[in-house]
């Protein structure tokens, strides 16, 4: 590997790490030496990377630190268009649209060497796929409203045709193979539910906040993944 690819590498591997990353697993990634890392960090520093940290103790990149835009490698395109096809066979409308604009844009921007990784991809995803059923809540207002810490009031009707009224705060969308499930927390269960998008009957998109973080509950809801299996709505 080139001095330059590696010196880039490595302010990748910084910008994903979420607590200091060592020059033994970063010499681990690239398969390299731990030497040649140290004299790579240092010359990164000097040039005025906001690296800190020192050996044996790990590094971190400073946040607002950024590279010029789409500098992608070959694999990087092809993870994006890979997840982008995915996104267009099972998303909802909202981000089929997204993700076909994100390869245009990619498309747009690559070099022309690397144009036909966007255009005729090497990797694709399966397309006979069964049919998910329609959604029954806008979406693109779902996000907003996690986004936001807004409450959804919810109409619903479980898989016995039983239909109730719910106040939900909600936190996550899961995109299944078969179905959309959105994640929240339920004021009648006091419990986080998951919610098919196709069983939803009513919504309305409130201005109340709910209290907590969307982030701290999805820390929570994923917590409670790991001791019990998830509670129908």
């Amino acid at each position: 590997m080139r001095k330059a690819d590696r010196l880039f590498q490595i302010i990748q591997i910084l910008r994903r790490a979420r607590k200091p990353i060592t020059a033994e697993a970063i010499a681990e990634e690239l398969e390299t030496s731990k030497r040649s890392v140290y004299r790579d960090i240092a010359t990164l520093m000097a040039q005025r990377v906001p690296i800190r940290g020192e050996a044996g103790m790990g590094y971190v990149l400073d946040s607002g630190f950024d590279l010029p835009p789409l500098m992608l490698t070959p694999e990087e395109i092809e993870a994006a268009v890979l997840g982008a096809q995915w996104v267009m066979a099972r998303g909802d409308p909202g981000l089929v649209r997204a993700a076909e604009d994100l390869v245009a844009k990619i498309a747009a921007a690559v070099p022309e060497r690397l144009r036909p990784l966007v255009l005729d991809p090497s990797t694709r995803t399966r397309s006979d796929r069964l049919p998910i059923p329609p959604d029954m809540i806008d979406m693109v207002e779902v996000r907003r409203a996690i986004h936001a810490s807004r409450k959804i009031q919810l109409g619903y009707r479980d898989e016995k045709g039983e239909e109730t009224a719910r106040k939900v705060w909600p936190i996550a969308i899961g995109y299944l193979e078969t179905v959309r499930m959105m994640v929240g927390w339920c004021e009648m269960r006091q419990d986080f539910r998951h919610f098919r998008t196709d069983r939803i009957t009513t919504a309305e998109f409130l201005d109340e906040r709910y209290p907590e973080r969307p982030a701290v509950l999805r820390a929570r809801w994923r917590a409670t993944l790991r001791d019990k299996v998830p509670a129908k709505a």
